[in-house]
């Protein structure tokens, strides 16, 4: 029995040594630290930056013509509908006077050969589309009242209120495309730079003409011009990582395969997809993290993700 009760004590001692000794080196072991997936790119120096600016540009008609009444009367015809494209000098209204329609009938019985009717002629004062009607077969209406709108075709462009810091950029270029919603592209010429400024955007509103392929007014166009060109190092803009106020920039450049340095910049030009680096550590043989990289802390861990 003493045997048994030694047996048992001698197992409990080797059980106890050999988990006291799995704990001591576990707590030996350091914590592995877990390891962020990124992809790379190399910073390039062969790139031409350019900054864009994009601005709406509006189709109007700067000049529109009333078509009016040149006498008291009925109109008796009407040869116009709602948005019909009209020549210059072409026939619109039909009008009859007050005293013609009393005393025409009247005038003739007595008088066959005489042919009276009083009726006068309305006719277009410009070529363009007919933007407003006011009147129809039937209505009486004043000498000079306005009985229909006709936009002038002439006066066609677009309107684009432009920043007036790059008035000067926009003068230069003497012409400029316009894209339409629907990616059709026009040539549009600068003509006119009003001469007052807006006194709350300080902007200046500049006309483009193109050519007006029954282009509805006040439809929206962009007109994009560079702002800024640059030649120098750059990296992908997804590279460039900064703090809540945008007041700071950094890349997370790799020392090695596995570990990523906080690495401060300045930028420069950027566009859409590249961002000049104006000052900073980097070279083009340098490798930035282009995803995976927000949020990482200065020397952290990662493993770079095969593409």
């Amino acid at each position: 029995m003493k045997k048994i009760i030694t047996l048992i004590i001698i197992f409990l001692v080797v059980l106890g040594c050999k988990k006291t000794g799995e704990n001591a080196l576990a707590a030996s072991e350091p914590d592995a630290k877990p390891k962020t997936l990124v992809t790379i790119a190399y910073p390039s120096d062969t790139a031409q930056l350019n900054s864009m600016i994009t601005l709406n540009a509006t189709a109007t008609y700067l000049l529109k013509s009333d078509v009016k009444a040149n006498s008291n009367g009925y109109i008796t015809k009407m040869t116009i509908k709602l948005a019909d494209r009209v020549s210059k000098g072409s026939v619109l209204f039909g009008l009859q006077t007050k005293e013609a329609r009393a005393l025409g009938n009247t005038i003739n019985k007595l008088d066959t050969s005489f042919r009276f009717n009083g009726a006068t002629t309305v006719t277009s004062p410009a070529t363009g589309y007919v933007a407003m009607l006011n009147h129809q077969i039937g209505d009486y209406v004043q000498d000079g009242e306005v009985l229909a709108t006709i936009t002038d075709a002439s006066s066609f462009g677009f309107v684009v209120n432009v920043p007036y810091e790059y008035l000067q950029i926009i003068k230069s270029k003497g012409a400029l495309p316009i894209t339409l919603p629907d990616n059709t592209v026009l040539q549009g010429r600068i003509t006119k730079v009003m001469p007052s400024v807006d006194p709350v955007s300080q902007t200046v509103k500049v006309l483009l003409q193109a050519s007006n392929n029954n282009i509805p007014e006040n439809l929206i166009g962009t007109i994009s011009f560079s702002k800024t060109s640059a030649y120098g190092l750059s990296v992908p803009k997804m590279a460039v990582v900064s703090d809540e106020t945008q007041s700071s920039f950094w890349v997370m450049k790799l020392i090695n395969d596995t570990t990523a340095v906080k690495t401060e910049i300045t930028k420069g030009v950027e566009t859409d997809k590249y961002i000049q680096i104006k000052s900073g550590n980097l070279t083009t043989k340098d490798r930035v993290i282009v995803s995976g990289n927000f949020g990482l802390s200065d020397t952290a861990t990662v493993k770079i993700q095969k593409p």
